[in-house]
C-alpha cells in the first residue's frame, strides 16, 4: 500500500511542479513577452508594411547583410515561424542559405528578445538558471550569445549559399 501512495505523491508531484513553473512564468517573463509582441507589432503598423519591404529587397543586395541583418529583422519582427517568410524578397538560389541563418539564429535571440522564438525560451530560461540562482545577472551571457550566433549565421549563410550554386549547377550540367 505504501508503494501505491509513494507512485501516487510522485504523479501528482509532477503536476505541482508544473503548476509552479507556469505560474513562474505568469508572473515572471510572460507580462514582457506580451509587450515585445505589442511593440514589435506596433513598430511595423507606424513604419508601414510597404517599407518593410522595401528595406528587405534592399538588405537581400548583399551577401553579408543577406544572412545577419535580414536574418536578424525577419526573427525580431516575425518570430518563428513565420521569420521565414521572409525568404520570398530572395532568388530561389539564396532561399536554403537564408532558412539556414534564419533557422540558426531563433535560439541565440531568445536570451535578449524572448518574443522571437517562444520555443526556445525553454532552453534559454535553463541555461540562464545557473546565473540566476548564483544571483548574477543573465545579461552578459545573453548579448555574448547574441553576438557569437549572428557570426554563426552569416557564416552558415555565406556557406550554404556557396554549396546551394555548386549543387545546382551540377544539376542543371
Amino acid at each position: 500500500m505504501d508503494f501505491l501512495v509513494m507512485i501516487a505523491e510522485n504523479f501528482i508531484g509532477i503536476f505541482d511542479a508544473g503548476g509552479e513553473n507556469l505560474v513562474g512564468l505568469i508572473t515572471g517573463i510572460l507580462p514582457t513577452l506580451i509587450v515585445l509582441l505589442t511593440f514589435v507589432n506596433a513598430l511595423i503598423a507606424l513604419i508601414g508594411e510597404e517599407r518593410v519591404s522595401k528595406f528587405a529587397q534592399i538588405c537581400t543586395r548583399n551577401i553579408i547583410l543577406r544572412y545577419s541583418i535580414f536574418p536578424l529583422l525577419a526573427v525580431f519582427f516575425l518570430t518563428n515561424p513565420m521569420c521565414y517568410s521572409f525568404g520570398r524578397f530572395l532568388k530561389e538560389k539564396q532561399k536554403p542559405a537564408f532558412y539556414d541563418s534564419a533557422v540558426s539564429l531563433v535560439h541565440p535571440i531568445t536570451g535578449l528578445f524572448p518574443h522571437a522564438n517562444a520555443g526556445e525560451l525553454f532552453v534559454w530560461t535553463g541555461i540562464a538558471s545557473g546565473l540566476t540562482t548564483l544571483g548574477l545577472s543573465t545579461m552578459p551571457l545573453a548579448v555574448r550569445y547574441f553576438l557569437v550566433g549572428l557570426v554563426v549565421i552569416t557564416i552558415r549563410g555565406v556557406v550554404t549559399e556557396l554549396l546551394t550554386k555548386l549543387m545546382w549547377k551540377e544539376t542543371t550540367e
